[in-house]
């Protein structure tokens, strides 16, 4: 039997802050209660970053399971002690101790953190106290990185974009007035909580009601590099949608989004910066024909973004964080490692315990004044 923990009241790693952005210095101290003299060899730190996916492919008939991981960030530290004690072994007396521990994040970019059962990027402390001839207690304690750095602000994504799909059908030898749809995306870049700015002019001359469609759809796509032959995954989820009105035959409408396509909480774009997966968005604009069941279409790629829109000399917006929304990749899974109290007595499987769930990453959004976006 492990007497190791009789030793200890209370083990535990507490951070400065939930939340932290490259090139920021964590910060935060190992807290150890002890209810006796014994003796101690180090307590080691490890800070450690990294992505993980795996899933379970079918080759030649057999069920096999392919992985693969890549660190960001692997530092470490002695924050009492030594690693290889030359002479005696010390002793820590007993009672409350902290142990400060302090390191400094990478400037470089880091992915977000982020949860889904193909893959996740997770960000953690682990802290073992190095007791000799016992199995060493270990613990282990995951923060949240905001990144990568991503500015609304940026001049590639304040450009406009503008598009235009047209329809004109013949029957008999006799054109038919044409269908012009005419659309402008006002910028590309988005912070979740604001509303995406489109407009959209729709000119109806031919024969049936035309209706505007827009969709925000989320892909992530994952990669595992087996040589010759990797392996990919791909999920897209619809983040949100709009249906406008009937525009009925020699009409035309003018819409803009307003507050319509407000963009919810959930992981940014993600491209070029984790090799095992990647995060985007496209907003896709229809005009369905409701007879013939024919559509005009365009796809704009969106940008979700770290760093809000400002409107300079007015009140810059409010930022929060907050977990993912359910229906995305990176809101709909929590890792089992994470919950707690999933358990019942057996004579009410309603009577589920309340769950506790130790940890989920959060995401930038941005609460606005009425003159702004508003969430």
């Amino acid at each position: 039997m492990d007497v190791t923990m009789d030793y200890i009241r209370e083990f535990d790693i507490r951070l400065d802050r939930e939340m932290y952005y490259a090139g920021e210095v964590l910060a935060g101290h190992v807290l150890l209660d002890t209810v006796e003299n014994f003796k101690l060899r180090s307590v080691r730190v490890v800070l450690r970053g990294k992505a993980h996916a795996e899933w379970k492919v079918v080759v030649s008939g057999d069920r096999r399971t392919v992985r693969d991981d890549q660190y960001f960030i692997d530092d470490r530290a002695i924050i009492w002690g030594k690693d290889k004690p030359d002479g005696n072994i010390p002793i820590l007396p007993r009672g409350l101790h902290q142990f400060p521990f302090r390191f400094q994040l990478p400037e470089s970019s880091l992915p977000c953190s982020f949860e889904s059962k193909p893959g996740f990027i997770r960000y953690y402390i682990k802290v073992t106290v190095d007791i000799p001839y016992a199995s060493p207690p270990q613990g282990m304690k995951y923060f949240t990185i905001i990144g990568p750095h991503i500015d609304c602000m940026d001049e590639q994504y304040l450009k406009p974009i503008i598009g235009q799909d047209k329809r004109t059908t013949c029957c008999l030898c006799c054109e038919k007035g044409p269908v012009v749809l005419r659309t402008q995306l006002e910028r590309s870049a988005y912070v979740c909580g604001e509303s995406i700015k489109l407009r959209a002019n729709v000119d109806n001359q031919g024969e049936e009601e035309v209706r505007l469609k827009v969709k925000l759809i989320q892909y992530v796509e994952y990669f595992i590099d087996r040589g010759v032959l990797g392996v990919t995954k791909e999920v897209q989820h619809l983040v949100l949608e709009y249906r406008g009105d009937s525009v009925k035959p020699n009409t035309r409408h003018k819409w803009d989004s307003a507050q319509s396509l407000v963009v919810p909480v959930m992981p940014p774009s993600l491209v070029g910066i984790c090799r095992l997966l990647q995060i985007y968005y496209v907003l896709k604009v229809n005009l369905e024909f409701e007879k013939s069941g024919d559509d005009l279409h365009m796809h704009y790629p969106i940008t979700v973004a770290t760093v809000p829109f400002r409107i300079p000399n007015s009140t810059q917006p409010t930022i929060h964080y907050d977990v993912a929304c359910e229906h995305v990749e990176g809101g709909m899974y929590i890792g089992p490692e994470f919950l707690l109290g999933q358990v019942y007595d057996g004579s009410n499987a309603q009577e589920m315990r309340e769950t506790v769930v130790l940890y989920r990453p959060v995401y930038v959004c941005v609460t606005r004044n009425n003159d702004c976006n508003a969430t």
